[in-house]
């Protein structure tokens, strides 16, 4: 059983006391051994036009702060991460199961994002135009949307709200926050973070920043609201299908980040001691439960033996256990759900003439928690449950004979978030960054771990939205071309 008396003193020092945390209906379990962490009072629907309404109390009086000012709030808001950030670090990897280096990390994305959205709010740049007529000129601008909606997951429970939260407040526009009800505790502890930074700003606006916890009808109620401009919703593509036509039926705006299918070409040049290093970075990584976890390995005939049998010499040495271990590499399945879903699919690949390597539920690990060794999956073929996405750690290895035999299998799927080449032949890299259909498109790095200096998302099933850094700012934001005549 998680150590209750240890579990407790996270969650007191993340601001959450008993007040909070008993007392409702919504249970919340830890991933680590299943033991329950809390019983969460949730949003009832009915309070969901009074939360969209504050949204835009605040949205009247936020529109007008100036940028910088409003970037002031976001610099308090990282300074405020970088003193939590070992409590919510340990907090994620209570409530989410990742690895204390992964909790860590994830908190220090919020405070990367911080950092950027700082910088941003005195760029929130636009254009001016030649007109053809004298006397006139003509400007691009750019104005505040309006309250965001920010449907989050379980799998990156407290950056994937930040990334959305730093760029809509230097943008003017007040966030309400559905959080995934496997990890909701993440969001509170990131609200009192918020309440800080928002004590110490001094005259934010009330509602500014807002969390509802519940289920799929409080997201029905955000997507389907004319009051909230934008809808930003990261999970499965199910998920995606749902929202995103309802936000499309009012003519809103949405940002999807739904499902990813990852690959990697291996090249017969590759370095592959870097490939493998990558590899297992990429497809073990936060027990294969990230949007980019690497999923399909397309290798060339002539080294696809030998890269093949030294993944599973290397799989074979991967520490499976408690995330809290300093030693662990690859923690709990989120839930039991998720492992019954793998070992479908590992049933399914066997069925296809895959040859399975590991998979096996994991010796050692606490009991109550979904822990299970990774596999790797020798495939005769791209066959339809290589062509799924399943959000656990299986790879999938596939050979190829010529680069367009590969750059096709790749983007032969209905998703298109990440993609990458190990290669070193110029040749063939810049071949593949023409070509891949993907969001993101690397060479000899592997397709997770996206910095947030970039904009992230992808394309087809993924969605097609854009979160973070570049220009993704101009989602939450409203374009105005404006004409003025001084003659």
């Amino acid at each position: 059983m998680t150590d209750l008396p240890a579990a407790a003193a996270i969650l007191t020092a993340c601001g959450l006391d008993a007040s909070l945390l008993t007392g409702g209906s919504l249970a919340v379990h830890s991933p680590i051994d299943g033991s329950e962490l809390a019983r969460l009072t949730e949003t009832p629907a009915a309070a969901m036009p009074a939360v969209i309404a504050r949204a835009q109390s605040a949205f009247a009086v936020w529109r007008h702060v100036p940028a910088p000012r409003r970037g002031e709030l976001v610099r308090l808001l990282g300074e405020e991460l970088r003193a939590a950030k070992a409590d919510l670090g340990a907090l994620v990897t209570l409530e989410a199961g990742k690895i204390l280096s992964e909790g860590l990390g994830e908190v220090q994305e919020m405070i990367d994002i911080c950092d950027f959205a700082v910088g941003l709010s005195r760029q929130l740049y636009g254009l001016t135009i030649a007109s053809e007529r004298p006397g006139h000129v003509m400007r691009e601008t750019w104005h505040p949307l309006g309250p965001c909606a920010v449907i989050t997951a379980f799998n990156f429970p407290v950056a994937v709200w930040s990334w959305n939260a730093a760029l809509a407040l230097v943008c003017g526009d007040p966030v309400i926050w559905k959080p995934s009800e496997k990890t909701p505790l993440t969001a509170l502890a990131c609200m009192k973070i918020f309440e800080r930074a928002a004590a110490r700003f001094g005259d934010a606006p009330e509602g500014l920043a807002q969390l509802v916890i519940g289920g799929a009808d409080l997201g029905a109620a955000l997507s389907a609201s004319p009051d909230v401009p934008l809808v930003s919703a990261t999970g499965s593509t199910r998920m995606g299908r749902i929202v995103g036509p309802e936000v499309a039926k009012r003519f809103g705006k949405s940002i999807l980040e739904l499902g990813g299918n990852n690959a990697m070409i291996v090249a017969p040049s590759a370095d592959l001691d870097m490939a493998v290093r990558a590899i297992v970075f990429s497809a073990v990584g936060t027990a294969g439960q990230r949007c980019t976890s690497l999923r399909r390995l397309i290798v060339h005939h002539s080294v696809k033996d030998q890269l093949v049998e030294r993944l599973i010499r290397a799989y074979a040495t991967l520490p499976v256990g408690d995330p809290r271990a300093a030693t662990t590499l690859v923690g709990p399945l989120i839930d039991a759900g998720s492992l019954a879903r793998m070992q479908t699919a590992l049933e399914r690949a066997r069925a296809d003439g895959g040859l399975v390597h590991g998979g096996r539920t994991a010796s050692g690990a606490p009991q109550g928690g979904a822990y299970v060794e990774p596999a790797i999956v020798e495939m005769p073929g791209q066959t339809a449950v290589v062509r799924e996405e399943t959000f656990a750690p299986i790879l999938y290895a596939m050979g190829y004979e010529t680069l367009d035999e590969a750059i096709a299998l790749q983007n032969d799927v209905p998703q298109g978030l990440s993609s990458c080449i190990f290669t070193l032949n110029l040749r063939e890299a810049e071949e593949f960054l023409q070509r891949s259909d993907c969001g993101i498109a690397n060479v000899n790095i592997g397709p997770s771990g996206a910095e947030i200096g970039g904009a992230f998302g992808g394309e087809k099933e993924t969605g097609g939205g854009r979160e973070s850094g570049s220009d993704a700012w101009k989602a939450y934001m409203r374009r105005a071309t404006n004409t003025v005549n001084y003659s």
